[in-house]
């Protein structure tokens, strides 16, 4: 059976086990941290390189990078694909999944950081400065670009979930987990597609590991 390497909270180990979930995949999931000691047994670090989760093992063939694994997943398993047939979908698919893993990741991140890990891994609190400095100069750019970008249908790109979707709803739901939701009054498009997209069973799936380990069970 496949194995994924990284802690589930991860938004990018999040957006393998997303796809994972939508493919129908059964898979094991090693929780290694992203963090010494745990990231440099050896073995791990034959899979990833650069010590970053997550990493995926699948008999004697491992890749790690979330992007890289999506990719590999729908070649191996096609059905459903996450990649839109058409070649400007696809284009814009991947570009969407890379906007979320950078910029939408650089402005939700420092949130989830400070309100999360700050606190249940280092017993500290949490720096307020640098919280509003991300609400207040990094979120509202990030949002507003993906409220262009969304006509108000259910997902991204066409009519079926991509890897545009399991990117940015990763991010929504580290968000989420921060404490913090899109403005409905300020992207009433982007609280919408939020709600629904972190209501599908996939995402609820994965919440629930997530919920386990922050609570510590």
């Amino acid at each position: 059976m496949p194995t994924l390497h990284g802690i589930p909270v991860s938004p990018f180990v999040r957006k393998v086990r997303i796809a994972l979930q939508e493919k129908s995949i059964s898979y094991e999931i090693n929780p290694v941290a992203p963090v010494p000691p745990a990231n440099d047994d050896p073995k791990f670090r034959a899979m990833s390189p650069l010590g970053k989760v997550p990493a995926y093992e699948d008999g004697d063939f491992s890749i790690s990078d979330s992007s890289v694994i999506l990719a590999y997943l729908d070649r191996t398993n096609p059905a459903p694909s996450i990649y839109p047939q058409d070649a400007q979908a696809c284009a814009r698919a991947t570009w969407l999944e890379e906007f979320a893993d950078s910029s939408l990741a650089e402005a939700v991140g420092p949130i989830f950081f400070q309100r999360i890990v700050a606190k249940a891994f280092f017993q500290r609190e949490p720096d307020q400065a640098v919280i509003d400095q991300a609400m207040g100069e990094r979120i509202p750019p990030a949002f507003d670009y993906l409220e262009g970008q969304l006509n108000g249908g259910d997902f991204l790109v066409g009519d079926q979930l991509s890897v545009a979707d399991i990117a940015t709803g990763s991010m929504l739901r580290t968000f989420r987990i921060a404490g913090e939701s899109p403005d409905s009054a300020r992207w009433p498009k982007l609280a919408a597609y939020a709600e629904q997209l972190l209501g599908r069973a996939s995402f609820k799936e994965c919440a629930i590991a997530e919920d386990a380990m922050l609570k510590g069970g």
